[in-house]
């Protein structure tokens, strides 16, 4: 370990701790080790193995990508590594999105990555986008500017209020629980889009969060309750996630890792 930065890798474990709000010794705990030796690592008197920060980090439920962050910090090879999509290994996971997206339509379907912005969709995006402003359509349009932007598709959803509130508290959440900037930032540039106005917003509602209700242009409402799936790769963990629209055009989100 450099002898300049002894605890960088115990700073970012204390802090990972904090987040999750673990005493040491809870912590120490889990992750089978003396609130001593966490104590120690923490402030750089001990060096951790390479296995204990992996043990560490589970316990943690870090993420992957930050995992390798943490043994870097602590002059580790990273144990986790991150394909593109575009990548020639990921071939079958390109086949198994096409034939989801193609089977999902006449409805629209797309898969995000993990920053939410879009990657590829289904011919029926088209139309749930048209009229969109060119500047919510770059070559990969973000999933939440475009659902919540006063341009974009907000003005067509029945339920916006409620699912304004609802979004931003999934995506508070997910900022919280993986510590990434970016999507820290993206919360408070979509907590700063117009609000409805008062008398349109619900009382919250519990989880799980209801999809909202999307108003096609010169159509009537329209409402379900859409289906979930997820697919997990425990090893090789993709970034992307599926934002699809299922019966009437309401869309639900979930993980393709």
């Amino acid at each position: 370990m450099d002898v300049d930065q002894p605890s960088r890798v115990g700073a970012l474990l204390r802090e990972w701790r904090r987040r999750r709000r673990l005493s040491q010794l809870e912590l120490a705990l889990l992750a089978d080790t003396s609130a001593r030796h966490l104590s120690c690592v923490e402030t750089g008197r001990a060096r951790p193995s390479r296995a204990m920060v992996l043990r560490l980090s589970t316990a943690l439920d870090v993420p992957l990508r930050e995992r390798n962050t943490l043994l870097l910090a602590a002059d580790y090879a990273p144990a986790y590594r991150e394909s593109s999509l575009d990548d020639e290994e990921m071939a079958s996971v390109r086949a198994a999105l096409d034939t989801m997206l193609t089977a999902h339509e006449p409805y629209p379907a797309v898969v995000v990555d993990r920053l939410w912005n879009v990657v590829t969709g289904n011919r029926a995006m088209a139309v749930l986008t048209d009229g969109i402003p060119a500047r919510l359509m770059d070559s990969r349009p973000n999933v939440y500017r475009l659902t919540l932007h006063p341009d974009g598709l907000a003005p067509r959803l029945a339920n916006l209020g409620q699912f304004r509130t609802l979004a931003l508290q999934r995506l508070r959440r997910q900022a919280d629980a993986t510590g990434d900037a970016e999507l820290r930032a993206l919360y408070e540039e979509i907590r700063d889009y117009p609000a409805p106005a008062p008398e349109d917003a619900p009382a919250p509602a519990p989880a799980p969060a209801p999809a909202p209700s999307h108003r096609p242009p010169q159509s009537g409402e329209s409402t379900t309750s859409p289906p979930r799936t997820a697919l997990r790769s425990p090893v090789n963990r993709s970034r992307w996630l599926s934002w699809r629209w299922s019966d009437r055009s309401s869309p639900c989100v979930d993980r393709v890792c």
